[in-house]
């Protein structure tokens, strides 16, 4: 099997707006041909971090590369990337045909076969006006335009939101791109659902930095639910120095979960001889909810 590349390498970035920390010291790294899910609640630092690698915003400290570059001392490297913002901008009366003129002017592998072939398939008019065009038409276009530039890392921000008619071949012809391409692909979503069917990486972004990173094949396996019984009463020292989350005992019956080393964890469940041992693979939603638990954010405060 083929070693994947590191395309992209977030390196300790970290980012302040009038003395807010957006995101800190914040580092992952996303292969080619790599469908990597950023997560997190809303101001968690997802659009922050995208609009850094799109070069957007500059950070105050970190890099971020391109095949062993800096994006940020090589601005020539942009060209092979492409971001799609969750607020969508066109100029002021333009079309798909003006805005394919302006990218192919920007980004040189700009395919103007491609374009016409993309604009035909999801039947949209490069003639007529972008404002003309719902959310949805408008989203289609520029995905449309991104993959004309055959870009070699797309960042895409909330990028399906309004496209549910048209989300599974925009799915296809992504998945399609990147392994035709080798392109790495960067989305930014809060539904996980969503991410979990596309992607092949995911990373939770929580206090500002990354809670959890890991291949979506792996979060089954890597933490899980036990449901335990016992004849004699067992307390949480029994169960030594394994990381354990949510210890909870009802008389004899005890529940926790646990994020790593599951089969130590069997392993020592077995040498207290429980009467009942029940394990559950735990959901991206309840392993997003478990790690949320553990941020200082006070929740009461929406209500108050």
């Amino acid at each position: 099997m083929r070693r994947k590349i590191k395309m992209i390498e977030i390196n300790n970035i970290t980012k302040t707006f009038d003395g807010y920390t957006a995101i800190k010291d914040l580092s992952f790294s996303v292969g080619e041909s790599s469908l990597y899910g950023l997560v997190g609640y809303n101001g968690a630092g997802k659009t922050t971090l995208l609009k850094i690698i799109a070069g957007v915003y500059l950070p105050d400290s970190g890099d971020v590369k391109l095949n062993g570059q800096s994006l940020f001392t090589h601005p020539e490297l942009k060209t092979d990337l492409f971001y799609v913002p969750d607020d969508l901008y066109f100029g002021l009366g333009s079309s798909m045909n003006s805005m394919a003129k302006f990218y192919k002017g920007f980004h040189p592998n700009f395919c103007v076969d491609t374009f016409n072939k993309l604009t035909g398939l999801f039947g949209l008019d490069p003639k007529k006006k972008l404002i003309g065009f719902s959310k949805g038409m408008q989203r289609q276009a520029e995905m449309i335009l991104g993959l004309s530039c055959l870009p070699k890392v797309i960042l895409l921000d909330e990028s399906f939101d309004g496209l549910d008619p048209a989300k599974r071949n925009l799915t296809k012809i992504l998945l399609d791109y990147m392994a035709e391409k080798e392109c790495s692909i960067i989305i930014s979503s809060h539904n996980l659902h969503e991410l979990a069917d596309m992607c092949d990486h995911i990373a939770l972004i929580n206090g500002q930095t990354i809670a959890m990173d890991c291949a979506v094949d792996d979060i089954n396996g890597s933490r899980c639910k036990f449901r335990l019984a016992f004849k004699e009463d067992v307390d949480r020292e029994a169960f030594g120095d394994l990381k354990i989350k949510n210890f909870k005992k009802d008389g004899k019956i005890i529940t926790f979960t646990v994020s790593e080393n599951v089969e130590k964890a069997q392993e020592i469940i077995n040498s207290l001889n429980p009467v009942l041992c029940e394990r559950f693979p735990l959901s991206l939603e309840e392993i997003f909810l478990e790690e949320m638990e553990d941020t200082d954010y006070d929740f009461e405060k929406i209500f108050s």
